[in-house]
């Protein structure tokens, strides 16, 4: 195992669902990825894991990756263990060091079973980072059943035993709003009969306002969490004695 300092920037990471109207969002998980990196560890299990895209990096960092997802997923997969999350996961108790979800939750139908299982593969005192969309449109329909406000989200994972150690905001306003707006105008660009002319038109629009977004939600949004793309959370599951 290596333990060193990457960027997933410089792996090149391949996005199936990267484009020219949302490339921002992907870069704003990647780092949340990179921060929390200091979490990857031992086996790790990716929940919902779809077509693997970062199981080189978390390689760098955890002995043995174990990419988990149903077999009827809308996108290409890369699995190791089938198992459909809103039931039983095909692993043991106490199996894993570490555990990711990312934006997985909003299409679990059992979003609470999927907790309890969590807590029951993971070791003790193991590390959950969840990422989850907030103010984000409907998607992989009819499969997207919830969206997660911070408040729900603690309750839901303090229910299921776990203690949160960082609930953090992926973007403000300025992003929350570009991302409402670029994906508006790309179906309205997908509908029309000049896609060529319009894409043509609206493509500048798309890149800088993802540039001046993370900028004007330094400068001006102080409360991410009101209004924001998604949400990072760092849980670990804790025991208790009682």
């Amino acid at each position: 195992m290596e333990n060193i300092n990457i960027s997933l920037k410089e792996m090149k990471i391949n996005h199936p669902n990267k484009r020219a109207i949302n490339w921002l969002i992907y870069e704003i998980n990647d780092r949340y990825l990179e921060k929390y990196s200091q979490y990857f560890k031992g086996k790790l299990v990716d929940l919902g894991c779809g077509e693997a895209i970062y199981k080189e990096y978390f390689l760098h960092f955890c002995d043995k990756y174990i990419g988990v997802d149903w077999g009827n997923s809308y996108h290409n997969t890369s699995i190791d263990i089938e198992s459909d999350l809103n039931k039983r996961i095909g692993l043991p108790k106490n199996y894993a060091d570490t555990l990711v979800s990312l934006s997985v939750m909003e299409h679990l139908y059992n979003p609470e079973k999927f907790l309890k299982e969590c807590y029951r593969i993971l070791k003790p005192d193991g590390y959950f980072i969840i990422q989850v969309p907030w103010q984000w449109w409907i998607h992989e329909q009819p499969f997207d059943f919830y969206r997660y406000s911070p408040f729900g989200l603690q309750y839901m994972l303090e229910k299921a035993g776990f203690n949160i150690i960082e609930l953090s905001a992926s973007s403000g306003v300025f992003t929350t709003l570009t991302m409402k707006f670029n994906y508006f105008t790309e179906r309205i660009v997908l509908r029309s009969k000049y896609k060529k002319i319009l894409n043509f038109i609206f493509r500048p629009f798309w890149f800088i306002n993802q540039k001046l977004a993370p900028i004007l939600d330094g400068k001006f949004d102080k409360e991410w969490l009101l209004e924001t793309t998604g949400y990072w959370i760092v849980a670990q599951k804790v025991i208790n004695n009682d």
